[in-house]
Parts: C-alpha cells; structure tokens; sequence
C-alpha cells in the first residue's frame, strides 16, 4: 500500500482498556475504508488487529503520581521518539485514546505540524484537571466521547464534541464462549462463582493482591463451596494460591458467569453492570499519589456505574476503608438473593440504556473517515 493511495493512522493508546478499544475502532475503520494503515502504540489486541507497534502498553500503564514521577525520564524518550516518528511519516489523522498525561502533551507538541488529531475517549475534565480543556480548544480537531453526559459538559465550555453511544452496548457473552470458559476451567454450571479483578496494571494488583487473599480465606469460611477466580490482565503477574484458578484468556466469560465480582475500579466496573454481575469496587494508592489526588479529584464517585447514573449504585471502598471485613460486608449480601442484589441489578438495567443501541465502533469510524 502507498501513502498516495490509503490513509495512515497514527493511533496511542497507552492502557489496556484503551487497546481493547483500539483493536474495535482500527476494525471498523478498516471495514469501511479497506486501504488503511496503523502505526503507533498499543497492546496486544491492536498488535492483532494490525497495528505497527512502537511501545506496547506493557511499557506506558502509569498510574499514580509517584508512580509517574519514577518513569518521567522514559516517558520523555517515548515523547521525544513518538514526535519523531510524527514527523518523519506525517500520517493522515492521529487518534489519541484517553491516556491524557502523555497525548494532551503531545496533541500540543505536534500542533505546528498540521496534522489533525482525533481523540477517542475523552479524558474526565469533569471529574478533575479541569483546566485542560484548554488543550480541546487549541489542539484537538475532534472529539469523540463514549459517555452520554460528557457530551454536555463539554459543550458547555465551547468544546463540540460526538457522542455514537458506548461500545460496550454491544458486549454479549456467547453460549459457545461460556461452554468453553467453563470446560477450561473444569467448572459446573450449578458452581456458584466469584470472580475477582486485581487490576490491569502490575502494582495494582501487588497493592491490592494482600487484601484480596484475606478476602478469599474469609469468604470461603463462609461459604467452602464457592469457586473463585481471577481474571489476569495481560502482562500482568497473578501471584498463586492454593483456592483460585486464573483465566487471562476470556476474562468476559468469567464476570459474565458470576455470581458476584470484586473489582478494582476502572473500565471493569462498566463490562460488570453490561454483563448483569452484581459487584464491589475497591482502589488503592500510595499515599502521595492520594493525596494529591483527593485535592485535585471533583467527583463524588470513582467507579464508572456510579458516575453515569449519579448516585451510589455500587459500594466503593477506597484507601483505608478497603479491607477485607468492609469488602465482606458489601460483598456477601451480593452472593444471595438479598435486596442489595435486586437493587443493583434493577440499576444495572438503566445504565446499559443509556449506553445507546449495538454499532458505536462503526458509528465512531464512519465519523472519522468522514472528517478526513
């Protein structure tokens, strides 16, 4: 393919939930405009899809102020390498996916280049950083949002933004997929399962994988007959233990099985409520990286159910308040037939309306070839 003939994308997404997204978008965008290419950062799941990769996300999920702090030097070469490769292919639109620390800087840095700058999964100004919407107004040609309520607020500070509905409308859980979950996993269908999510990214699951054992060593006193187990991100390390299997290949299946999860807050918390899996969330860190974020931080909530439908659907224990009686406490009432769990689903219900009809990614991309 030549340059002269197919568009080339140059697309970032530093997470793992932003590569999922990734690999759906550069799908779509190549189903409706076949002579396409994809360069850029990401994970495997993009890799797959076809993306050529510079830095895989194994090497850019950072989260947390110390945390940021420590790879500062790194990240400057990924910067200083990415705005290279920039301009040496000087591709036809760059699609940023949410990681705002490292594309806002860049959409800024490339700006003088007059490549236009697409960003898919718009960063939570609402929620804290509010000052850089800015960056909307000066650097990004466009804006996609996946939320409905994002729509208004930056519409309301100037910014235009597109909202195609919520790719996660079109989540579903095939029964062949499930078959197979189960057989892997040498589980019954009347095994009545718990499903836990550490985190995506390595030190969240070692800040929060002490908390998480003495839930499972309590919980099983409770109830022996419970099967426990954990969906493992990928490049993330699961530590062993005697009373869980892991399964990193079809995380979906897992959740979609459950009785109930624990999960750490994040895009995880949304694929909960799509899959009908009553949960708890709960988030650790460090104490700067809190710190700072609880000065800065302007929303009430932390796990995405809670923020679309603006109220507490779900229980979110943070910092000190995640132990493992609290977790107990919220979580086992979710295990049976309580009013908790009723509560919940019938919850659950309202946020999967208002994510919008089946078909965002080809909505999303029929959008973006559109602008080219």
């Amino acid at each position: 393919m030549s340059q002269k003939n197919g568009k080339i994308f140059f697309i970032i997404a530093g997470e793992p939930s932003g590569d999922l997204h990734g690999a759906k978008l550069m799908e779509a965008l190549k189903n409706n405009y076949q002579d396409c290419m994809f360069i850029g950062h990401g994970g495997n799941q993009m890799k797959n899809a076809g993306l050529d990769i510079i830095y895989h996300t194994d090497q850019l999920a950072i989260m947390g102020i110390t945390e940021v702090i420590k790879e500062l030097p790194f990240m400057l070469n990924v910067m200083g390498e990415t705005l290279g490769k920039i301009r040496k292919l000087k591709p036809d639109r760059i699609i940023l996916i949410d990681y705002p620390g490292f594309n806002l800087r860049l959409a800024k840095n490339i700006f003088g280049l007059g490549i236009p700058v697409t960003y898919f999964i718009l960063p939570q100004l609402w929620a804290w950083k509010k000052r850089r919407i800015k960056y909307f107004h000066k650097y990004i040609h466009q804006s996609i949002s996946i939320f409905p309520f994002e729509r208004e607020w930056f519409e309301n500070r100037g910014i235009s933004v597109g909202y195609f509905g919520h790719p996660f409308s079109e989540m579903s859980n095939s029964i062949d997929a499930q078959n197979a979950f189960f057989k892997r996993q040498n589980l019954d269908y009347n095994d009545e399962i718990l499903t836990l999510l550490p985190g995506s990214r390595q030190h969240e699951v070692d800040k929060h994988w002490p908390i998480f054992v003495n839930v499972i060593e309590k919980i099983l006193i409770i109830n022996p007959k419970l099967k426990i187990i954990v969906g493992q991100a990928p490049g993330v390390n699961i530590p062993q233990h005697k009373n869980i299997t892991v399964e990193s290949k079809d995380v979906q299946s897992a959740v979609a099985s459950s009785k109930a999860a624990l999960v750490s807050s994040g895009t995880a918390t949304l694929e909960c409520a799509v899959l009908d899996t009553p949960m708890v969330v709960c988030y650790k860190l460090s104490f700067i990286s809190n710190f700072i974020l609880s000065l800065l931080n302007k929303s009430k909530y932390i796990s995405i159910v809670n923020i679309i439908l603006n109220k507490k659907v779900v229980n979110e224990l943070i910092q000190s308040k995640m132990n493992s009686n609290n977790i107990l406490e919220s979580l086992v009432p979710l295990l049976s037939k309580s009013e908790q769990r009723k509560k919940m689903l019938f919850e659950f219900e309202k946020v999967r309306r208002l994510l919008g009809f089946p078909g965002a990614y080809d909505r999303i991309a029929k959008n973006i070839i559109e602008d080219l």
